[in-house]
């Protein structure tokens, strides 16, 4: 009979999370985050609805697994190239300097942590809570899953004040995080001394050097497919002894698993991987482990305390003021309406409240009804912080900047397409050595050319090169082609290009994914297309009408059927790359994130597409 009643029950929440994004897609409910309306519906399913699930190991074996998970995609959301070495500063529409995005994050989020500290010790003398520390780390967490997703929708993620945003909320994820673990070794009897958890980040060090040494061996990418897939099998080994680990340290499995996803972030996975798990955690287990806190939240017995009730208001008032007065810091660069509106997004939390509210009700520092109380007050956040910095926040500041290509060499090719990409979405900037007096006038009348004293490490750092979003380079020497490639990859540029003729050095740059192009190759096989398929080349090479790539990046049009589409203009999709996979596309097609999408059309429109559909990306 148990049994019977374990199956009905995983039957009944494996349902209501399936139903919940239909209802929500059905009823135009799309302001409400998904996790937040799985919440919601198991409140309706459990102790504060019809009560018709109970907990049992199958639901709470697959809670628990759901909730490892999270907090591994949590540690997976950091993109830690916000924290590589700032660019240079341009100047905002108001005539003021560009901020640091390091430093302002940093002051503010140090701001953040001590505002939080005075108020939770004022709600320690308040009498609401005993733990002033819990407090702290409840009131200074910011949802990474709700701001991610909001500067995305809003095409914001490439701005400075976006990126300030995103960075205050990925040390504010890190911080609290760690210091989660150190107020469970503080505090909780029976587990190890703080001191232990330098093992744990000892072992998390190691196993990134591993991973590091073997990512790029050719055997590994062999049994990437079919039915091996050893990446994904990889990222679950480093889950499992990461949280095992945790645990034998006398630290939470969450941690093991938060830096699980934090040294998986490191490596750099391809997106393949990503929306793999991304798929299996919010596809299944992630999706349970909120219907079931939820289930677990009794919304009724708050409502009979008037103690938790008149918590409700005051923690929300806390959680506003803790992140609107440091960040009206922005108020040096920013007009009000942009800085209260950031201040309001920061303000969204969820999961690692859920966490701190679950481990301070086991350790018995909380109540069962204030840790429901926590985690109703986070929910409400999730839901209206966004809306207000959706209303709030001024249109104009969330125009997508130009992505900006640096050209290393100036020559007949570099210089003439420098000059193409100036009118579409792109910012070029060439750099080339010192040139005589004449070629220099003559140059400079026709293109923007920077000029360099060489082209060593140390003349290229002075400049903005590394910092751009795609570095080309075009010298007259291919090793020094190569060698420079290499250094622009290390330093962390997105896409770097460089041109190689020989066969070697290709094949060695191609495995560090630095894109490589020729002029012999090049000229062959355009004379070959010409041959074997003039019309083709007249469509590649028409400025008008060409093939463009665009990669799908948006999440509003995730999951959309071609036919829904509302893009509106003489653009036609020709092909779908997927993965590696080649989709012909009909009306019946669903776009799906990191698609590279094939188009034809004229280039006012191809432009219009590429700014509503590749302009999300997390810088």
């Amino acid at each position: 009979m148990e049994q019977h009643i374990s199956v009905l029950s995983l039957l009944v929440v494996v349902t209501t999370a399936f139903l919940t994004p239909i209802i929500l897609h059905r009823f135009k409910l799309n302001f409400i985050p998904v996790v937040v309306a799985e919440i919601i519906m198991g409140l309706i399913i459990g102790k504060s609805g019809f009560d018709i699930v109970h907990q049992d190991a199958w639901l709470s074996t697959l809670s628990t697994l759901g909730f490892i998970f999270l907090m591994f995609l949590s540690g997976l959301e950091i993109d830690f190239t916000a924290f590589s070495g700032s660019k240079k500063r341009d100047v905002l529409a108001n005539g003021k300097k560009e901020p640091n995005t390091f430093v302002a994050a940093t002051t503010i989020f140090a701001g953040i942590f001590i505002f939080s500290l005075i108020l939770s010790y004022l709600f320690v003398l308040a009498g609401f809570i005993d733990n002033a520390f819990l407090m702290t780390l409840i009131i200074s967490t910011i949802s990474l899953g709700v701001v991610v997703p909001t500067l995305k929708e809003a095409h914001l993620m490439k701005t400075v004040i976006g990126q300030i945003i995103l960075l205050v909320a990925v040390i504010a994820d890190l911080v609290t995080m760690i210091l989660l673990a150190v107020f469970v070794s503080i505090y909780e009897a029976g587990h190890g001394n703080t001191w232990l958890l330098l093992i744990l980040f000892g072992a998390g060090i190691v196993l990134y050097f591993i991973g590091k040494k073997f990512k790029s061996r050719t055997f590994i990418e062999t049994l990437s497919t079919g039915t091996v897939q050893i990446g994904t099998r990889a990222v679950f080994t480093l889950i499992i002894v990461l949280v095992g680990l945790s645990e034998t340290v006398g630290a939470e499995n969450i941690l093991g698993a938060f830096l699980a996803g934090v040294l998986v972030s490191l490596l750099s996975p391809n997106q393949e991987l990503v929306h793999k798990l991304d798929s299996f955690g919010y596809g299944f287990l992630i999706p349970i482990f909120f219907v079931m806190v939820g289930v677990n939240l009794d919304v009724w017995s708050l409502f009979s305390e008037k103690k938790l009730l008149l918590l409700i208001p005051l923690l929300l008032i806390g959680l506003l003021l803790s992140k609107l007065v440091p960040v009206y810091l922005l108020k040096i660069w920013y007009d009000t309406k942009t800085v209260i509106s950031s201040g309001f997004l920061l303000t969204s939390t969820l999961s690692l409240v859920i966490a701190a509210a679950t481990i301070g009700e086991r350790m018995e520092v909380i109540t069962p009804q204030m840790s429901g109380t926590l985690i109703l007050v986070a929910v409400i956040t999730s839901i209206f912080t966004p809306m207000v910095f959706k209303k709030l926040f001024p249109l104009e500041a969330a125009i997508s900047k130009k992505v900006s290509v640096a050209f290393l060499g100036a020559n007949q090719v570099t210089l003439s397409l420098s000059q193409e990409l100036k009118s579409g979405l792109y910012y070029p900037v060439l750099y080339h050595t010192k040139m005589e007096k004449s070629d220099k006038q003559i140059a400079n009348s026709l293109f923007d050319i920077v000029e360099i004293t060489d082209y060593s490490i140390d003349s290229i750092s002075k400049t903005n090169v590394f910092q751009s979003e795609i570095v080309v380079i075009s010298t007259g020497d291919e090793n020094l082609n190569a060698s420079l490639s290499i250094e622009a990859k290390e330093k962390g540029v997105s896409r770097v290009i460089a041109r190689i003729e020989s066969i070697e050095l290709e094949q060695n740059l191609r495995e560090q994914n630095i894109e490589v192009f020729s002029s012999f190759m090049s000229t062959k096989t355009l004379l070959r297309a010409l041959i074997e398929s003039p019309t083709v080349i007249n469509i590649l090479t028409n400025q008008e009408t060409g093939l463009y790539e665009i990669k799908m990046l948006n999440t509003h049009f995730d999951g959309m059927h071609l036919r829904q589409f509302p893009f509106t203009g003489d653009v036609i999709f020709v092909r779908i790359f997927r993965g590696k996979d080649s989709i012909v596309p009909h009306g019946d097609t669903e776009l799906q994130m990191d698609d590279r999408l094939i188009v034809t059309g004229s280039k006012e429109y191809v432009v219009e597409l590429k700014r509503e559909l590749e302009f999300c990306e997390t810088c």
